[in-house]
């Protein structure tokens, strides 16, 4: 079987079994240690490690988005280890939600790339306390089915909000691909600065493309299904779903040269505050995501690159190259990155994505 076939095995099991949104487990867990994730990163290539020291993967728990998992955790659910974004760390720590990593336990720190721990508010405070284990970075991009749209109809991200697309387009439930997605389609690349009246436009312009959604789309898995079955032909969505589309033989292509450009995000994990589990177990996973193999995995199968520079470099230097992936500065030089918002702004655009989704 393919990776991704392996992967949709394991998540279309996971799916079966969901209820109305997070509280999931895998089968064959180790209960010592919790992972509250996205979606298909439970996938036994990603912590190989682990799996050889303790015979099974970790306990997962799912989040739709990083919001989600925010209030969840906010309201008492507990895990020992998340995966959240950069822009949502800062929100995070200062919600009293975490606890600092101690990165003497952790193997190849030193080996992070520079380019991503330089990036602000990322992983550190000021008095130089790590808060944020960097692990994979990439882009939200346009994708788009190249045997049913003419490549030169996609080369603005407008195109998405083009009455020729109705319901023929998915972006995901979530804020912040969404208005960094309408940030870069209003002209924007740091979305830090974003006016009243900027705000305005780029809510404007999402309503426009709520008028073509098919659906919004939640996890990977979900919108991989969705391009490579037809059902939808035009998309806003992470390095994956081309890439995964693809390995199934879907004919579909993620553009990362629009007039507006791409967005990119780094995720990692965090050690969450009060996590009951195994403290040695959580660096042992660590530890095991954190390797050659788990970076060359990460890569081929999912479009995205490892934030441990060693660990990258054991990729093949001309793959790197034609993935961007070989210059962090250069990479994100054009791109919108998605650095955490001011609170206000973030919650301004939590509810007013909510109404554009309900059709107001």
């Amino acid at each position: 079987m393919t990776g991704m076939s392996r992967r949709n095995a394991v998540t279309f099991a996971i799916a079966a079994a969901l209820t109305a949104s997070v509280a999931s487990f895998a089968s064959a867990q180790d209960d010592s240690l919790t992972v509250f994730d996205w979606s298909g990163y439970e996938a036994p290539e990603f912590h190989p490690g682990y799996i050889e020291k303790y015979g099974s993967s970790p306990t997962y728990a799912f989040f739709g988005d990083e919001d989600e998992a925010f209030e969840k955790l906010r309201a008492g659910f507990k895990a020992d280890l998340s995966h959240p974004c950069s822009q949502s760390v800062v929100k995070w720590r200062e919600a009293g939600l975490l606890q600092p990593l101690d990165t003497s336990k952790i193997t190849g720190w030193a080996d992070m790339n520079p380019g991503i721990m330089a990036m602000k508010d990322l992983a550190t405070t000021e008095d130089g306390t790590v808060w944020f284990f960097p692990w994979d970075w990439g882009n939200t991009m346009l994708t788009f089915n190249h045997e049913k749209v003419d490549e030169k109809d996609v080369q603005s991200l407008k195109s998405l909000a083009d009455p020729k697309f109705k319901d023929r387009v998915s972006i995901g439930d979530n804020v912040d691909d969404a208005y960094a997605l309408a940030a870069l389609a209003i002209g924007m690349k740091d979305w830090t600065t974003m006016t009243e009246e900027q705000f305005q436009q780029a809510s404007a312009f999402l309503r426009e493309v709520h008028k073509n959604v098919r659906l919004y789309w939640t996890d990977n898995t979900e919108i991989v299904q969705a391009m490579s079955g037809g059902e939808v032909d035009l998309a806003w969505a992470w390095n994956d779903a081309s890439i995964q589309s693809s390995i199934g033989g879907a004919p579909i292509k993620g553009k990362k040269d629009t007039d507006e450009g791409i967005s990119t995000w780094v995720c990692g994990y965090v050690h969450l505050k009060d996590a009951p589990g195994s403290v040695e177990k959580t660096y042992d996973f660590l530890n095991s995501i954190n390797t050659p193999e788990v970076a060359q995995y990460l890569l081929s199968d999912w479009g995205y690159a490892h934030a441990n520079a060693k660990s990258l470099a054991s990729v093949d230097p001309a793959t790197l190259t034609e993935m961007g992936y070989d210059d962090v500065e250069k990479f994100v030089d054009k791109t919108l990155f998605q650095s955490p918002l001011p609170s206000e702004l973030k919650l301004k655009m939590i509810a007013e994505f909510e109404k554009i989704k309900a059709g107001y």
